[in-house]
């Protein structure tokens, strides 16, 4: 089998890694180091916490020399300040580059981010869309990480007296299939923002006296991701050139009962939880993980392990700190997403707000990946 590969399904693309020189890596001398190292830290308590339970990180175990990493720099972590040539003296100590070739599609890079949306505790005139929590009855199919391998599978289910059956859709529940059961989380003002919000995985509400909440990814209904962009492309309602998230939202509130019934195209419907203490200092990836503005990476957890650092390279992709010669940066995979799929299919997380919205909406670009390999030592 090759290099760093899991077991395949039947029709997958195949992945291989073959070991390159830091020399080669274009841009790697002149990344920030240092701030890739924090994020990586970030994700090795969990990682190790999984490893150590048994519980699964996803279709690819991370393997021990990486967990051995984590170890290691662990214990070393907080006894003094790392700078950026110590942080890339130890990346190059303790792994090994390697180059990512496979069958499948060109790699992909799309971008999300935490929305900021003003809500209500309670049910008002203006606050009128609910954010649900996860119901008793819902039941994971699959770990969380492995759901963007799901296809057209469900990865959750409704547990009833009759057995295992589907969750009601999107639509079904937006007309009221979960109403009078108190699952109401909070309340939310515009059910465009609510639905990207969903996609997010994530968002930070602001209440009426100035208090700020941050709630999370906590499940969903079970059936697949659809892409309204998409859908609205291959229907030939709006035009390809044209798409953008902006453009997209514009197009879905210009008409309410037009936007309502091309995002219940999408059958996914996401349940949240508020974080607090010291979980409600960031955005949560998978396995709980604190994710990093411009350093975390949703993966496909079919060909990387969760932990995983990967150098990630998009010549065209500019906008977003990438300036002249594009985006070259060492991302850490603490992510998944039921849209990324594939060995070169990447999501960045660009942070909070309306500026990382923003250049998160335009973010649709080629990409390759650089993997880093941890050594095996004796």
């Amino acid at each position: 089998m090759p290099l760093g590969a899991p077991p395949t399904i039947s029709g997958e693309p195949v992945l291989r890694l073959e070991p390159t020189s830091w020399s080669s890596l274009e841009g790697w001398a002149e990344d920030d180091h240092a701030a890739a190292l924090r994020a990586f830290l970030c994700s090795c308590g969990p990682v190790l916490e999984a490893a150590a339970k048994g519980s699964g990180a996803g279709r690819t175990t991370p393997p021990e020399a990486l967990l051995a990493v984590c170890r290691r720099v662990l214990a070393t972590a907080g006894q003094s300040s790392i700078d950026g040539t110590a942080a890339r003296q130890l990346f190059e100590t303790e792994f090994v580059p390697h180059a990512v070739h496979h069958d499948g599609p060109a790699g992909l890079l799309t971008a999300y981010y935490e929305p900021v949306l003003d809500g209500s505790r309670e049910k008002t005139g203006r606050f009128r869309i609910p954010v649900f929590r996860r119901p008793p009855d819902l039941v994971n199919m699959m770990e969380e990480s492995e759901r963007a391998s799901a296809g057209q599978r469900l990865t959750h289910m409704r547990q009833t007296n009759c057995g295992l059956l589907p969750y009601p859709t999107r639509a079904d529940i937006e007309q009221g299939m979960l109403a009078w059961q108190g699952l109401e989380l909070l309340w939310l003002e515009d059910e465009v923002d609510t639905f990207f919000m969903h996609i997010q995985g994530s968002g930070r509400i602001r209440f009426p006296d100035g208090s700020l909440v941050r709630i999370t990814y906590d499940g969903k209904n079970g059936h697949p991701y659809t892409s309204v962009g998409r859908y609205l492309i291959d229907a030939g309602l709006f035009p390809a050139n044209e798409m953008s998230l902006d453009a997209l939202k514009a197009w879905l509130k210009a008409d309410p009962v037009r936007g309502r019934d091309a995002m219940w195209q999408n059958k996914s419907f996401v349940f949240f939880r508020e974080l607090s203490g010291a979980e409600d200092g960031a955005p949560l990836g998978v396995l709980h993980i604190p994710l990093s503005d411009g350093r975390s990476l949703a993966v496909d957890t079919a060909y990387h392990a969760i932990g995983t650092p990967i150098f990630v390279t998009a010549p065209d992709l500019r906008h977003a700190g990438g300036g002249r010669t594009g985006f070259r940066r060492l991302m850490i995979a603490q992510d998944v997403g039921s849209a990324i799929r594939g060995p070169e299919r990447g999501d960045l997380y660009f942070g909070s707000g309306p500026d990382a919205g923003a250049l998160a909406g335009i973010t649709k670009h080629g990409g390759s990946f650089t993997v880093l390999v941890a050594q095996e030592r004796s």
